[in-house]
């Protein structure tokens, strides 16, 4: 493969210096050039990089908040909307946000390759924003559930986007902790929410609409600071702006040369044309069929989507969405106060993982943690059958809950330490098992998967307390996470600095995990420093 050099006379390349590459099997037969395309990575990174990185996790905060406010305005929205909120009408306000995060996340993946990605960002400001309004003003549960499905828009649109807009303006040694930090924030908003319910649940009146209300200030600021964020590089290229393309890494790599950021641009154009030479031959069908008819691509794929089905259907939502009515149910006096300590413990958690993750790889914790969960949600079950709770209106029947209620609260916290720490964001981290020519559908059923069993455990969980007893409803939460044990420690595989090409090998062996403990052996030192592919 041959790269023409811009000129030395010109600090930028010109458009006719970037010839598309013409053969993608030559490209790939090249890995010495290959590896050279990303040559721009040995110059220093500049702090804008992190700037733009915190500036857009913003949207991971909207996230956290939406998922942390709920909790504590479910027990104190009393007969504002009208009347006493039932079970059912708790449950349909709080999974509708899910509901509209699927719709939300799918239709910004549709858009964000025609619009780039600071427009779908922006959109989902409005719609949180919007969505927000609505909430504060409602006087009815038809009102409130509306403006929780809007702000569901924008928190799907939001979670989609920013990973992937972090993603592709990060430097490669940088890029898996920049991703990380967004799910930091999210943790962050979560606690803030958590922490101001608990605050203003002190106020007598109506002042759950102050704790809905405050959410829109995130939304505005990000759609301020957003103007000062550059396109991401690889949307600008696609779209034929590579001078543009050029001035955006030249903020990110403000020492390097004119050569190391042409020779960048040719490798943002060499892993588009890999990426979309199968969807220019292909539909979206055909695509979508080829993950359920070829078997390795459909064991990668299989393997992410469960380990996210894990993430949700083991019961960590069913804490943050209702941590104040569980312990309410408890006997806490203070509630929303106590549920701060679930969001306090997801934050510190969420460091813990962004530490171990790339040292210790995925499978190691994975195995720790999940088995962690559900040994926390066996021993919550048995302390459930000590608690005497009326099943019709889920309210403890005594005056002196005693131990069983603190042993509910200490294994809960150390079951948010487990989940923090592992799936949560290892889930996320899946789609590096997804083959690149199916990328894209991949990762859409992965959200999808997120979104459609968030909406399960959130509809499901009053209902669940009320239909087996709070005791069956954790021993189903523990059977769940038992079975995610078993699948993670004879299905997955640890893909810890593999480059692409040997994680799709993985899974052309079975679901590879003795072939990747043996690539891990043999690559010891390569597996130390993470290889990003074509990965931009």
């Amino acid at each position: 493969m041959s790269l023409k050099q811009p000129d030395d006379s010109g600090d930028k390349p010109n458009d006719e210096h970037l010839e598309h590459v013409d053969s993608l099997e030559s490209a790939k037969g090249n890995v010495e050039d290959a590896t050279d395309l990303s040559g721009i990575e040995d110059a220093a990174a500049s702090k804008a990089a992190w700037l733009i990185s915190v500036t857009v996790s913003i949207g991971g905060l909207l996230f956290g908040y939406d998922t942390g406010y709920i909790s504590s305005v479910l027990v104190t929205i009393g007969t504002s909307l009208g009347h006493t909120l039932s079970s059912s009408e708790q449950e349909l306000v709080t999974s509708l946000t899910s509901g509209g995060a699927l719709v939300g996340a799918v239709g910004a993946g549709l858009t964000a390759d025609r619009f780039g990605r600071r427009w779908p960002i922006w959109g989902s400001c409005i719609l949180f924003v919007l969505g927000t309004v609505i909430q504060t003003c409602s006087y009815s549960v038809a009102q409130f559930a509306v403006g929780r499905f809007v702000v569901g828009l924008g928190v799907g649109g939001a979670a989609m986007i920013v990973p992937l807009y972090i993603g592709e303006i990060a430097p490669a040694k940088y890029r898996g902790r920049m991703v990380a930090f967004n799910n930091m924030s999210v943790t962050f908003g979560q606690l803030l929410a958590s922490a101001i319910g608990a605050g203003f649940a002190q106020v007598k009146g109506e002042a759950w609409r102050a704790t809905v209300g405050i959410g829109a200030a995130p939304a505005l600021i990000l759609a301020g600071l957003l103007f000062l964020c550059p396109e991401s590089p690889r949307q600008l290229v696609s779209h034929d702006k590579a001078e543009a393309a050029d001035a955006v890494l030249q903020r990110i790599y403000p020492t390097s040369t004119p050569e190391q950021r042409y020779a960048k641009i040719r490798s943002i154009e060499l892993s588009l044309q890999e990426a979309t030479q199968t969807m220019v031959q292909e539909s979206l069908w055909v695509t979508l069929k080829r993950v359920f008819t070829t078997p390795a691509t459909g064991r990668a794929v299989l393997t992410a989507c469960v380990v996210m089905a894990i993430s949700q259907l083991g019961g960590f939502n069913t804490l943050m969405y209702y941590a104040s009515t569980l312990f309410g149910i408890v006997g806490f006096d203070n509630p929303t106060a106590v549920g701060i300590t679930v969001s306090g413990t997801n934050f510190v958690f969420s460091i813990v993982n962004l530490v171990l993750v790339d040292k210790f790889g995925r499978r190691i914790i994975l195995t720790t943690t999940v088995l962690g969960m559900a040994i926390c949600m066996l021993i919550a079950s048995v302390s459930f059958s000590y608690i005497p709770v009326n099943l019709d209106t889920l309210e403890v029947e005594s005056d002196n809950v005693g131990w069983p209620g603190i042993l509910v609260l200490v294994t809960i916290i150390c079951y948010v330490a487990c989940y923090s720490s592992g799936v949560a964001t290892i889930a996320w981290i899946g789609t590096e098992l997804i083959p690149l020519e199916v990328r894209a559908v991949g990762t859409m059923l992965n959200t999808v998967t997120c979104w459609s069993t968030n909406i399960i455990i959130s509809s499901t969980f009053l209902s669940m307390m009320k239909g087996i007893t709070p005791s069956g409803a954790f021993g189903f939460y523990t059977g769940i996470c038992f079975t995610g044990w078993v699948f993670v420690m004879f299905f997955f595989p640890e893909c810890k600095g593999m480059p692409l090409e040997a994680i799709r090998d993985v899974f052309s062996q079975g679901f590879g995990v003795r072939y990747s403990k043996q690539w891990q052996k043999e690559h010891k030192d390569e597996a130390k420093n993470v290889t990003v592919s074509f990965g931009h």
